[in-house]
Parts: C-alpha cells; sequence; structure tokens
C-alpha cells in the first residue's frame, strides 16, 4: 500500500494505493485483484476487497465502487449503495465510508477537503482527464461550501508517459482542444507518446489547486507491480486484474 506523502500524517482520514501485492487471486490476477467486473473467481475478489477495507480501518462498510465507463458523471453519496452506480467519481462527507477507484493504467485521483471533511475519489483515463472530470469534481465540491486551499488533489500510480503510445487522431483530438496541450505529447522514433499525469495537474494547477500530490510509480512497467492493461494486452493476455485506490474519513 502506498500513501502521499500529503495525506498520511493527516488522522481525520484514511487512504491507499494498492498495487497487486497480498491478494488472493490467482492466475493473471495474481494476487490483489479488486475488480469485480474480471472474469476473476468473485470470491477471491470478495476477499481482496475485505483485504483492502481492514488496510484502511473500515470496520462495517464495505467499499463504494463504481460500474466506471470513463466518463464525467459524478455521484454524492452518504451510504454504500445498494445498487450499481455507472459513472467514474465518488464524494462523500459520511466518516467510515470507504470510497475507491478501480485502475489498470487509468489515473486514480483521491481528493481530501481538510476543513470540511470531505472526500472524493476519481477515475481519469484519457477520455475523463479529456472531459475535465477532476475539475467537475472540484466545481461540485466548492458549490458544497469548499474553498481551493483547502483541498489536497492526490493523483496516484498511473501509466508512464515512456510507455503510453498513442495515434495521430489522439493527438489532434487534444490539439483541436488546445495547442497548449503540445506539450504533453512527445515524439520519439516516429512514434507518439502522452504524458496523462502532466495533463492532469496542468488542469489542477489552472483551476487554482496549489496541493498537489504525485504518486510517481508506472503501472506498466513490471518492477512497480501494478496491474497494468496495456502490459497485458502486449503480452496477449486473456484479461487483467484492476488496482484499488481508497480513501475514507474517519
Amino acid at each position: 500500500m502506498i500513501l502521499s506523502k500529503k495525506l498520511k500524517n493527516i488522522a481525520s482520514v484514511s487512504h491507499g494505493f494498492f498495487n497487486k501485492s497480498n491478494g488472493f487471486s490467482k492466475g493473471v490476477y495474481k494476487s490483489l485483484n479488486c475488480g469485480k467486473g474480471s472474469g476473476d473467481n468473485k470470491k477471491n475478489v470478495v476477499k481482496n476487497l475485505n483485504y483492502v477495507k481492514k488496510k484502511i480501518g473500515s470496520k462495517k462498510n464495505n467499499i463504494a465502487l463504481l460500474y466506471q465507463i470513463h466518463s464525467s458523471k459524478i455521484y454524492f453519496i452518504k451510504k454504500l449503495p445498494r445498487k450499481r452506480i455507472v459513472g467514474d467519481a465518488l464524494i462523500t462527507d459520511k466518516k467510515y465510508l470507504p470510497i475507491g477507484i478501480l485502475t489498470a493504467d487509468c489515473s486514480p485521483i483521491l481528493i481530501l477537503d481538510i476543513k470540511k471533511k470531505i472526500i472524493a475519489a476519481v477515475h481519469s483515463g484519457w477520455k475523463g482527464a479529456y472531459k475535465n472530470i477532476v475539475v467537475k469534481v472540484l466545481k461540485k465540491l466548492i458549490k458544497l461550501g469548499s474553498n481551493k486551499k483547502d483541498i489536497t488533489v492526490v493523483i496516484g500510480p498511473t501509466i508512464g508517459q515512456k510507455n503510453y503510445e498513442v495515434g495521430k487522431e489522439f493527438k489532434y483530438k487534444f490539439l483541436k482542444k488546445s495547442n497548449k496541450n503540445s506539450v504533453f505529447f512527445k515524439l520519439k522514433q516516429k512514434k507518439i507518446y502522452f504524458d496523462l499525469v502532466k495533463f492532469i495537474q496542468y488542469q489542477l494547477i489552472c483551476f487554482g489547486i496549489s496541493k498537489i500530490d504525485v504518486i510517481r510509480k508506472d503501472t506498466f512497467e513490471k518492477k512497480n507491480n501494478f496491474f497494468s492493461a496495456r502490459r497485458s494486452k502486449s503480452r496477449k493476455e486473456t484479461d487483467y486484474g484492476r488496482n484499488i485506490s481508497v480513501i475514507m474519513l474517519k
């Protein structure tokens, strides 16, 4: 479990960015696969989620998760949802209600307003980032009474630029939105690479967030021990597990 330097010493919140270690799953899902939507044995996924729940100190609730669709849909919740929620961001002010995000190269983003005691968990792949999902979440927090100076945003382990090859159409889409986005692309040996983390970080800075932490772990790199969709596909594996990132008020 990886902790943010900016959050780990705050007594009112518990959080963690988890990789593949210390779980119960087998095969391509070995071992801490928390993706119920994967082809993994569901009992093992539940065991993995229970392990995560204990690690962050949640005693009664399960972890509130989403059916993620690379959207900009946001939900404010007060209790554990009984039905599946479709979207890519959760917000709560309820204590001991952990909220989480599943990723396998996309950016997991955890947010805390230390004054208002509000937290958010955001899933942002390139589509979500393009749709400004993290900014939309922050705007929602402002509407709820948050002040930008009280907000801390942590960008978790994400695929690094050197492993994130994209096509010309992809780059054109971002440049059409703004020519300034050219700085997030690198050309190497006639191949184009995109920096998702820096793009999200730039959005945060432009919105006026000063307390930003970036967990610099490339999920594609095998040594970091994260599930990676791109790495699995490059190996022609049939499926892949999902990493979980969780935050909870205490």
